[in-house]
């Protein structure tokens, strides 16, 4: 009969137990929600008194997505992501309207740089394009925005060549002698010949030489200059080189 009673005291004294458990669960969440939309209301009274701020200033804009990325949203990542964060700013197409203008710009010099641009000239040309209305941006403005590309497919992606940033918007990836091809360009101001890839490779002038051809005629990633007063024929790498306009 002990044994039996036994039992049901354990039965019991479980249920207690997991009512307990249950009751404490639902006030931390209750106490958990109360929280998150105080921060919440907080948070959106912010957004809307520096809206102005927001879109125009880097710095401001940069510190205030990590605030939101707290809560597990990005106020500037579209209406579709951004929910009612987009609604209520306005910001919700700004990442895309950037992003816009960066193909733009990707898809206007890719005649002279074959689809390879340096970061920074990246980001002069663009804010150049938006003029003194569509307020500062800068790198990390560009690669959030070149991530929102990524889905379609179009190649876009930011890669580090030589120590610098290098924006690629066609689909073919660089093979590893392209690769140090740019990064030696890029040391060199952007002009190459196969001396120099012998001399700080130890590359053979045939594996130098088929480098710098697959550049010019299968990638359109460089020009030549078969007139150089210095070496006969010289390659040019437009993506290394610095232009104004």
């Amino acid at each position: 009969m002990s044994s039996r009673e036994d039992i049901g005291g354990g039965c019991i004294r479980t249920r207690e137990f997991a009512e307990l458990s249950n009751a404490l669960s639902k006030t931390q969440i209750e106490h958990l929600q109360a929280q998150l939309t105080q921060f919440r209301t907080a948070l959106a009274h912010f957004a809307s008194t520096h809206r102005d701020s927001i879109r125009r200033d880097p710095t401001f804009r940069h510190a205030f997505q990590q605030m939101c990325s707290s809560i597990g949203v990005d106020p500037l990542a579209g209406p579709r992501k951004g929910g009612w964060w987009a609604e209520m700013l306005g910001l919700g197409d700004w990442q895309y309207e950037l992003g816009v203008q960066i193909v733009d710009v990707c898809v206007s010099t890719r005649d002279r740089n074959g689809g390879m641009i340096e970061m920074s000239e990246l980001v002069r040309l663009v804010s150049k394009l938006r003029g003194v209305s569509g307020g500062v941006i800068d790198e990390d403005d560009v690669m959030r925005s070149i991530k929102t590309l990524q889905p379609l497919g179009a190649g876009y992606q930011v890669v580090e060549i030589g120590g610098r940033k290098m924006v690629r918007s066609v689909v073919k990836e660089l093979d590893d002698d392209q690769t140090v091809v740019l990064s030696i360009a890029n040391e060199l101001g952007g002009r190459i010949v196969e001396a120099d890839l012998i001399r700080s490779k130890g590359w053979t002038r045939g594996r130098a030489s088929a480098a710098l051809e697959n550049m010019l005629i299968r990638d359109g990633l460089c020009w030549i200059d078969e007139q150089d007063e210095r070496d006969g024929k010289a390659y040019w790498i437009p993506s290394a080189m610095q232009w104004n306009e």
